[in-house]
């Protein structure tokens, strides 16, 4: 019987042994070749250095919002600090001409004041119409005195400069006055000051715009109007609710307000808005020896412009004075019905200021001579008003209303001088402009001192308001027309050639 043996090597069955034998096993331990590391390294670097600039490129990413952040915030904020304040990016001329115009607001709302407080204060103090002119009268002596000084101190110094101590002096003198109306000397003091802060305006503001046209002459000078209503509007309740005395303060402080508003303008366009005012004593005496005296009244042109502005101030200043005291008593209004009615006037200007001065650039751009414009605006600034005068002071049975009526469209038309007189000095020389102005508006003053007090003593003695008011304001329209389109000429000038 054969005998089997089973040996591993052919076994059908597996025994540890053999396998034990012939592998080593030790768990997980694999064995790479020196290829397959460098591949691993290789894959491990690449992925390294791809995180790197990833992360690189995110942060370049974040700086870079960051930094169109900054910008868009820096931009912003020049943007904000680039248009503050509102008039920064404005043309200079158009500060100039606005700043000049708001002057001339302030100016008239206190001049017109007087005229609406004169009545109170009158009924309180005691002052009868003679008085009351006297009052009203001292604001034309210090008009009157510092015309040519303006004039001069504004071809020096600058109209700016000129302008804005102006309006400080006439603000600080405007409040001043509650505090001196006890004391006659001392209220009379304070109203030439006022006249002196506001006399020097004219020529200032003429030196600043002489050499722009008919509507930038006519927007400062109507200034006066849009002043005068609303100083008539703002007065009566002031008085009725705070007392007379409130509009000296409150008109006071706008100046003040406005000097101060121009100071910050002023630092931003020093240099074109003022001269300096270092200017030494010398050369002051230089540039006053230098201006032509003796040119300017040797010139017949001249002449015509000093005697308009005298009758043209005439009418002015004795209805700016003392139109409310006859509506109230002519039409038996109170003071503040009296107002409204004296509104009506300036109201009116406001509107044919403009259209005469778009009437008068018209004509001129189209070829019309420019002494032809200046004498057509003036006649109608002079007959216009003279007509309406005798037709209100003619017994002719017309009702109150149609006087008002009448006398508001003769006075508003009175405003075509804006492109008449008030434009021929910068016509016939801008170098002189404002030495021209200080010398016609000098002489204008005059009405203001003689006519404003006259106008109340003749009242007094006659009763009549057709004999104190208006027939002196008829002959000076009347003859100050002849006279105008006789002599008068816009033709350029060279007065230092003649000199």
């Amino acid at each position: 019987m054969a005998r089997h043996t089973l040996r591993p090597d052919n076994s059908c069955f597996f025994s540890r042994t053999p396998f034990i034998r012939t592998t080593s096993f030790q768990p997980f331990h694999f064995h790479l070749s020196p290829s397959n590391l460098t591949l691993r390294l290789r894959v491990a670097s690449n992925a390294s250095q791809q995180n790197v600039k990833e992360t690189h490129a995110v942060s370049k990413a974040k700086a870079k919002a960051k930094a169109l952040t900054d910008l868009e915030v820096e931009k912003q904020h020049e943007n904000l600090s680039g248009n503050w304040p509102p008039w920064k990016n404005l043309p200079q001329r158009y500060k100039i001409i606005g700043t000049t115009s708001l002057a001339f607001i302030i100016c008239n709302m206190d001049k017109v004041n007087l005229s609406i407080a004169i009545i109170p204060m009158s009924h309180q103090f005691g002052w009868n119409s003679s008085t009351a002119g006297l009052v009203q009268s001292s604001f034309f002596w210090g008009y009157a005195l510092s015309q040519l000084p303006g004039g001069w101190l504004a071809k020096i110094f600058g109209g700016g400069a000129v302008l804005e101590v102006g309006v400080l002096i006439w603000s600080v003198a405007t409040a001043l006055v509650p505090f001196l109306v006890g004391y006659m000397p001392g209220l009379l003091l304070s109203r030439v000051l006022v006249g002196i802060g506001e006399g020097v305006s004219p020529s200032a503001a003429t030196d600043l715009i002489a050499r722009h046209r008919s509507r930038a002459v006519a927007f400062v000078f109507g200034g006066l109007s849009v002043g005068s209503v609303m100083g008539l509007l703002l007065a009566p309740p002031l008085i009725q609710n705070l007392g007379w005395e409130s509009v000296f303060y409150i008109f006071g402080l706008l100046g003040i307000a406005w000097f101060l508003g121009f100071q910050v303008l002023e630092g931003a366009s020093q240099d074109t808005m003022t001269q300096s005012w270092k200017t030494s004593l010398g050369e002051l005496n230089g540039s006053l020896k230098d201006v032509p005296w003796k040119a300017f009244f040797q010139n017949r042109a001249v002449w015509a412009m000093i005697y308009a502005h005298f009758c043209g101030s005439w009418g002015h200043y004795n209805c700016l004075s003392w139109l409310p005291t006859f509506f109230s008593e002519e039409l038996n209004l109170n003071l503040t019905e009296a107002a409204w009615v004296s509104i009506l006037p300036p109201l009116a200007s406001i509107f044919v200021t403009s259209l005469a001065a778009q009437l008068a650039d018209n004509l001129i751009s189209r070829g019309v001579e420019t002494t032809v414009v200046r004498k057509i605006c003036q006649s109608i600034a002079f007959l216009s008003p003279a007509i309406c005068m005798t037709l209100s002071s003619l017994d002719l049975g017309l009702p109150p209303w149609e006087i008002v009526g009448i006398l508001t469209g003769g006075l508003a038309l009175s405003s075509f001088a804006l492109s008449g007189l008030y434009c021929t000095h910068q016509d016939m020389s801008p170098e002189y402009a404002s030495i021209l102005l200080g010398i016609t508006n000098t002489v204008g003053a005059i009405p203001g001192i003689v006519g404003v007090a006259l106008t109340g003593y003749l009242l007094d003695s006659t009763h009549s308001w057709s004999i104190s008011l208006f027939a002196p304001s008829i002959f000076f329209y009347v003859t100050g027309t002849i006279v105008w389109l006789v002599f008068a000429s816009s033709k350029p000038q060279s007065f230092s050639e003649q000199n």
